[in-house]
């Protein structure tokens, strides 16, 4: 028994679902996802909740249960509150601004970076030192930070880089005089 897939999800007031066959639409007030669901696992609307449950018994249909149902829920809290990641930039000169809906950063390359933003993402720079990703989407909000992350990962000598909003950036020794 999956323990995650055997929970039920709560649909909010406000969002419908709509289950065609293996597909799953979610629309609520922040806009519209669409998923389809495998093959081994079963999709069923009932009292203003969804519930999944495997059709057979096997490895495969037990891990795509709780998979499922998690990706699932997460389109319906994308629908209605939406994700949001942060980032702290760390290092002297390093910083952040706004070029239109285009995010503008200055991490010690010779150049900036501008990064335009995906379909349904958008970028906020409230401090120079810190950016916000938010979108209905956990897995492009999750995806775009990573990538900026990548730009310039944070070193272990002085701790400089992109890192995530409270990381902990494990330090090392210099050299020994």
């Amino acid at each position: 028994m999956s323990r995650i897939g055997k929970n039920p999800i709560a649909v909010p007031s406000g969002v419908t679902v709509t289950i065609d066959g293996q597909t799953v639409t979610v629309k609520g007030p922040k806009g519209q996802l669409a998923w389809t669901v495998a093959e081994e696992v079963e999709v069923v609307q009932e009292n203003g909740e969804l519930k999944l449950s495997p059709r057979e018994d096997t490895q495969r249909a037990r891990g795509m249960w709780g998979l499922s149902r998690s990706l699932v829920a997460n389109m319906v809290h994308g629908v209605t509150q939406g994700f949001e990641q942060s980032l702290e930039l760390h290092g002297v000169g390093y910083r952040a601004a706004m070029k239109g809906q285009a995010l503008s950063l200055q991490l010690g390359f010779s150049h900036d970076v501008d990064i335009a933003p995906p379909a349904g993402i958008t970028f906020a720079v409230p401090k120079q030192t810190e950016v916000k990703i938010s979108g209905i989407d956990k897995q492009a909000v999750g995806e775009i930070a990573a990538r900026i992350r990548k730009i310039r990962p944070p070193e272990p000598y002085k701790g400089k880089g992109v890192r995530y909003a409270g990381e902990q950036v494990r330090r090392k020794e210099g050299k020994k005089k």
